[in-house]
């Protein structure tokens, strides 16, 4: 192909970083100023001229960082699902066993007897 011929590879590879930082870039250049937007409408509703006047001639602090606001919101949901997921170890799982009443940690006792009895069962 044409490209090839001029020095482009014929497979170009992308890092998982470069998949968030893709994501992340699209949703601040296209959602995020909807953040403005969100706010106007919420000062509209309530019939609100600036949520303060922390800055003279630009209203309040909420303002000028609505856009930042519901960005940082994305950016922590998005972190917190896709690139640092929370992993479920034995110990967290035995604490939260440990915080349940007796009548329930019997309960989770007979239901895992009798998933790994169902389990030993399809092995053989």
């Amino acid at each position: 192909s044409f490209l090839v011929s001029i020095g482009f590879p014929e497979v170009i590879s992308i890092a998982n970083f470069q998949w968030h930082a893709l994501l992340l870039s699209t949703f601040v250049s296209f959602i995020s100023p909807f953040g403005g937007f969100f706010a106007s409408g919420f000062k509209r509703a309530f019939k609100i001229k600036d949520f303060g006047d922390s800055l003279p001639g630009h209203g309040g602090f909420t303002d000028r960082f609505d856009c930042q606001i519901l960005t940082g919101l994305f950016v922590y949901v998005y972190a917190t699902t896709f690139v640092f997921p929370k992993t479920i170890t034995v110990g967290k799982v035995l604490l939260m066993i440990a915080s349940l009443t007796h009548e329930e940690q019997l309960e989770v006792l007979n239901n895992l007897q009798q998933a790994l009895n169902n389990q030993m069962k399809d092995q053989h």
